[in-house]
């Protein structure tokens, strides 16, 4: 039962992910403020703290990582804020305000405050709007990231209740749970790394989500092209961290969900079937697990396996791609959305002007 309710819950996430980015006030802008605040946080934390410092025993290194990984909140908090084009020291403010707290949280609370921030902007003018954002913004972004966060985290450990209950079963369906939910998961702002980390997985489930990731990675850089959601550009940065992309992902969730899943589950069992290991927690992204993955087994057998994944996720790649390119469901590519985006922006200044 635990299993089907953390699937559900995920599944819910990712529809609401997807709802905000296409409904919400600057959802789009938004959603690609929040990928640029993981991409800022967990992509060094990732190479630095374990690819590099672990696996090479590099401290400082290890301790450089730890504390950009630490900064979700910041970023987040920064990053939204500026994308409703705020000015930057108020972006900072809010940003600053909210350090203490997890990424999703601190961008639920970014992305609310913004709306008032920007009515003080309108508002209060010759200096004092700088008093009055000080004075509101830090008090009501951190209440607002407090009453968030135990929720978020409350679903984070619904979905880590699966990950649980997978692992007590049989090793092969724990292996196809595993590498379908946890690429799943570093596909959202939950983050596989986080989720990982706060349910303290290692061993063979940590090598199934850190490789499961690497499979992802290898899945989207064919997937993307065959879709065409993209430029080249494009097809690189999802293969390297796929949060870089989530506005794209959130845009187009069904043919890229459903084809990592089925690939990812997959992937999970042949990374059971080798009996790979990972013995620190937190490590389910793409390039820097797959160091540590090979840091800590046999390299012909982990070399091995990583040729199968490979070769597994490129063909769901094409059949994935096929099956979508010739399915009746819209697909939307990055110059829909930027075009949306700028239209968006557009209306905003052609507004602003007929009210002067």
């Amino acid at each position: 039962m635990s299993i089907v309710l953390g699937v559900l819950m995920l599944f819910a996430v990712i529809a609401l992910m997807s709802l905000f980015t296409f409904k919400a006030p600057y959802g789009r802008k938004s959603v690609s403020a929040l990928s640029g605040a993981a991409c800022a946080t967990f992509l060094p934390q990732a190479f630095l703290s374990y690819a590099i410092g672990e696996v090479f025993h590099v401290e400082i290194a290890r301790q450089i990582g730890d504390v950009m990984g630490s900064m979700g909140g910041l970023a987040a908090g920064a990053l939204v804020p500026l994308a409703f084009g705020i000015s930057p020291v108020f972006s900072m403010i809010v940003g600053i305000s909210l350090m203490k707290f997890k990424l999703l949280p601190a961008f639920i609370a970014a992305y609310l405050i913004s709306f008032l921030i920007k009515e003080i902007e309108k508002r209060v003018t010759g200096g004092l709007d700088l008093i009055v954002v000080v004075l509101v913004a830090p008090l009501l972004t951190n209440l607002v990231a407090t009453l968030i966060q135990p929720g978020v985290m409350g679903i984070l450990t619904v979905i880590g209740g699966t990950i649980t209950a997978a692992t007590k079963g049989n090793p092969y369906v724990m292996g196809a749970v595993l590498g379908a939910i946890i690429p799943l998961v570093g596909m959202t702002p939950l983050s596989s790394m986080v989720l990982t980390s706060l349910i303290g997985l290692v061993g063979t489930p940590m090598a199934i989500g850190a490789l499961g990731c690497t499979g992802n990675s290898f899945l989207n850089f064919s997937f993307f092209r065959k879709m065409k959601f993209g430029d080249d550009a494009t097809t690189i940065a999802v293969t390297i961290e796929p949060l870089t992309q989530l506005d794209i992902i959130s845009a187009n969730p069904i043919p890229i969900f459903v084809t990592n899943l089925v690939a990812g589950a997959i992937n999970g069992i042949i990374v059971t079937m080798f009996g790979l290991v990972v013995r620190v927690t937190g490590m389910a992204t793409p390039w820097a697990g797959l160091i540590v993955v090979f840091g800590m087994n046999p390299l012909v057998r982990t070399l091995i396996a990583v040729i199968l994944i490979f070769i597994n996720s490129t063909i769901w790649a094409y059949v994935g791609a096929y099956f979508f390119n010739h399915a009746d469901i819209k697909i939307h590519t990055i110059d829909e959305i930027r075009e949306a985006k700028d239209e968006k922006e557009a209306g905003h200044v052609v507004h602003g002007h007929a009210a002067v």
